[in-house]
């Protein structure tokens, strides 16, 4: 099993709250002693979890790239769960599915605000092809704010695949194109759906949009052509939250 690193305060308090297992240490900029540097210390002393003072440069070195505000934690990496987990993972759901699919998303920081997103809005699942994504990276985790640690992340091999296994599971595919005819806003979001978003730029894939059982666009005006696929993102998501919420009343 090889080594991951995080990087960020709210990244790193996730990963000590929701998977401490994973976590073997923690390297802390010995120049702070604020709240939140307090917040980590705590943590790692309950989870008996090595803690090191290093200086900044020690920290630069080890996340790679900067941005890690005075945090790293250095965690085992998990297996990530593929197409053939997904039937056992919906069928054990207590609630109705409500996932994200991720068509090739290439800038970490757009990947992991989507599943910021996600993970705000409740969605049980996200599910990513494996080659023609972006990785799931220090960067993503901490763009993702402890995001990566709370969801459930498929990353298959063959996304045809895996979005034939929902459908087969009962799951309706919406597919977001900005030349579809229907508007997410006279879209019918509630039940068991998977929404899917494309790479920045291209969009969906061909084959993925032909397996699409509803491909829906969010209306611009007509100064603006597109949105960042992680604002896209937040806006379908909570637009089906919202009509989801009012199912229930």
């Amino acid at each position: 099993m090889g080594e991951d690193f995080i990087i960020g305060f709210h990244a790193v308090i996730a990963a000590l709250q929701q998977q401490e297992k994973h976590v073997s240490s923690v390297y802390l900029d010995r120049s702070r002693n604020d709240q939140r540097s307090q917040k980590v210390s705590e943590l790692a002393h309950e989870a008996k979890i090595k803690i090191q003072r290093v200086p900044r440069a020690r920290l630069d070195q080890l996340a790679g790239q900067g941005g890690h505000q005075g945090v790293v934690a250095r965690v085992q990496s998990t297996p990530r769960r593929n197409e053939k987990d997904l039937p056992d993972f919906i069928a054990a759901l207590q609630q109705e599915p409500f996932l994200l699919v991720l068509d090739g998303v290439q800038d970490p920081h757009n990947l992991g605000a989507c599943m910021r997103s996600a993970a705000a809005a409740g969605v049980q699942a996200v599910i990513l092809p494996k080659d023609k994504s972006a990785p799931i990276s220090a960067v993503t985790r901490k763009a993702a704010s402890g995001a990566v640690e709370s969801l459930a992340i498929f990353q298959v091999t063959n996304l045809a695949r895996a979005l034939e296994i929902l459908k087969k599971a009962g799951i309706w595919i919406y597919g977001t194109a900005g030349e579809a005819d229907t508007s997410l806003y006279d879209s019918k979001l509630t039940g068991p759906i998977a929404l899917v978003l494309g790479s920045e730029g291209k969009g969906m894939r061909r084959q993925t949009s032909e397996l699409c059982d509803h491909l829906i666009h969010i209306p611009l005006s007509e100064s603006i052509d597109s949105l960042n696929v992680s604002v896209a993102t937040g806006i379908c998501l909570y637009e089906a939250v919202r009509q989801r919420n009012i199912q229930k009343i």
